[in-house]
């Protein structure tokens, strides 16, 4: 019996350190083993496969890489234009003499001007959008289809003036048109625009010839050699035997009566047929305006299909 109880004080005493040891080591050795075997054996998902996690960017499908090179092409083609127009300005601005010597006043009354200010806006909005084709650039993309919705609505905005205020502008019309009338020799983009309407139109002055009287240089009181005269472009035949300009074709034609004028140049103003010609022209216009407008669309269309597949592809 006396055994016995020693036996058992020795096993309980056993028990006890193998269980402080146990504390102390949380885990054996060949748990660590199965551990990295384990780890070994079955990598994480991730590295398994890092698409995962990563994926890749699907590539462009053939309709979207057409849509892309059209946009490009049609924005090129637009920035030759643009830069066609602006040159075409500026070649006015320079041949008048506004760039230089002082003279920058009359740029905003110049015919001119809208040249370079139509080319200088669709030339830049022709290079974003290139640029941001070529590129794949959300930014440029997203500037560039703003700016063709703000041209497109000034367009429809001002069709809506035109027709709200037609009266006003064809007072305004004829008010321009005095003004060119009176500064006919001063500026010589004037003379150029009233010369062609007076030719191709085959009138003279606003509602007749002798308005020209209101000019100091053709008035009959006027000292200089044109007195009492109009614009050769008045004439029925501004040609001196059907091959030279005859720039006197029209000399004296003020002091002649109606009858007699009529043999030498038209008697009827421009402003009358100046409006019958828009009046006829309405569906050429109306028609122009549609195709700007679905050519805008179409580019705004491009870019917005670009936006998305560049969204797509993250």
């Amino acid at each position: 019996r006396l055994w016995g109880g020693v036996s058992g004080g020795l096993r309980a005493a056993h028990l006890s350190v193998q269980a402080s040891r146990m504390v102390e080591l949380p885990y054996s050795s060949s748990d660590d083993d199965d551990i990295s075997l384990a780890g070994d054996a079955d990598p994480p998902a991730a590295e398994q496969d890092p698409g995962v996690r990563h994926p890749v960017p699907p590539k462009l499908g053939t309709f979207s890489q057409c849509v892309r090179y059209l946009a490009f092409l049609w924005n090129l083609l637009f920035l030759l234009l643009g830069l066609l127009v602006l040159a075409v300005g500026v070649w006015g601005l320079l041949a008048k003499g506004s760039l230089g010597g002082g003279r920058l006043a009359p740029l905003g009354s110049d015919p001119m001007l809208l040249f370079v200010l139509v080319g200088l806006g669709a030339s830049t909005v022709s290079l974003v959008g290139c640029l941001g084709a070529l590129r794949s650039s959300p930014c440029l993309l997203r500037f560039f289809v703003g700016a063709v919705l703000a041209f497109a609505g000034l367009e429809v905005l001002g069709g809506l003036v035109v027709l709200g205020a037609r009266r006003r502008l064809r007072d305004a019309l004829r008010d321009a048109l005095l003004l060119c009338l009176l500064r006919y020799h001063e500026e010589p983009n004037l003379r150029f625009l009233v010369d062609e309407l007076q030719q191709n139109l085959r009138c003279c002055g606003l509602g007749s010839f002798r308005d020209w009287e209101s000019n100091p240089y053709f008035n009959c009181s006027s000292p200089a050699v044109q007195a009492c005269s109009v614009p050769a472009s008045c004439c029925l035949d501004p040609l001196q035997n059907g091959t030279l300009p005859n720039t006197q074709c029209a000399a004296g034609v003020l002091r002649l009566g109606d009858a007699a004028a009529g043999a030498v140049v038209h008697l009827g103003g421009c402003v009358a047929q100046l409006g019958a010609w828009l009046r006829g022209q309405v569906g050429g216009i109306a028609a122009g305006a549609t195709v700007l407008l679905m050519v805008e669309a179409a580019g705004a269309l491009m870019a917005l299909k670009m936006l998305r597949d560049i969204g797509a592809r993250g």
